[in-house]
C-alpha cells in the first residue's frame, strides 16, 4: 500500500564495530517537504543518510524510500533506487580528470538515452541553476571550493532526483562571482 511519506526510518539501530551510532532511530519525509537532519559533529547525520541511500545496512529496523525497503532490496533494486535519488556529498567528490560540465552531464550519459544535444543542453541548465554556466569548461582543480560544492550540487540534480540529500549543504560556499 502506497503512502504519502518518502522515507520512513523505523527504529534504525547502526554502529561501527563495537560503537553505536544511531539507537532507535525513527523519522518520516513526507512527499515533497524539506527535512533538515541537524545536530552536533559525530552524532551520526552523514551516517543516517547513508543508510538512506542504501550505502550501509541498519543492525536494526527498517528504512523505507518510495515504499521500497531499501536495506531488503536485491543489487539490481537498490542500484535502481539509487538512480532516482541525489546526493551532495560533504566534500564534493567531483571527478578530478573531467570538466564541471563533464562532472555534471556523466550522469546523464551513464543512465540515459537522451542524444548529446539535449545532454549538453540539461548539463547547461545545471551549471546556470547554481551560477556557474561560464565554469563549464574548468576542471575541479581550477575552481575554489565555493564553486566546486556548486558543481557538486549541479551534478546531484542533473538527473531530477525524487529524493535528494544534502550532507552538510553550505560548508564552504562561494557567493555566485561568474
Amino acid at each position: 500500500m502506497a503512502t504519502s511519506n518518502l522515507v520512513e526510518v523505523q527504529d534504525v539501530t547502526f554502529g561501527y564495530d563495537q560503537r553505536e551510532v544511531l539507537k532507535n532511530i525513527n523519522l518520516v519525509v513526507p512527499k515533497g517537504k524539506v527535512v533538515a537532519i541537524m545536530g552536533l559533529s559525530g552524532c551520526g547525520k552523514t551516517t543516517l543518510l547513508r543508510l538512506i541511500g542504501g550505502a550501509l545496512f541498519p543492525n536494526q529496523g527498517e528504512i523505507r524510500v518510495a515504499d521500497r525497503v531499501v536495506n531488503k532490496l536485491g543489487h539490481d533494486a537498490l542500484f535502481e533506487l539509487r538512480r532516482k535519488m541525489g546526493m551532495l556529498f560533504q566534500f564534493g567528490a567531483l571527478f578530478t580528470d573531467m570538466s564541471s560540465f563533464d562532472n555534471v552531464a556523466f550522469q546523464m550519459r551513464e543512465h540515459t538515452n537522451l542524444p548529446g544535444s539535449i545532454i549538453r543542453d540539461l548539463a547547461l541548465m545545471k551549471l546556470q541553476a547554481v551560477g556557474l554556466r561560464g565554469a563549464a569548461d574548468l576542471m575541479p582543480s581550477e575552481l575554489s571550493g565555493g564553486m566546486a560544492r556548486r558543481v557538486a550540487l549541479a551534478r546531484s540534480i542533473a538527473l531530477d532526483p525524487m529524493l535528494m540529500m544534502y550532507d552538510e549543504p553550505f560548508t564552504g560556499l562561494d557567493p555566485i562571482s561568474l
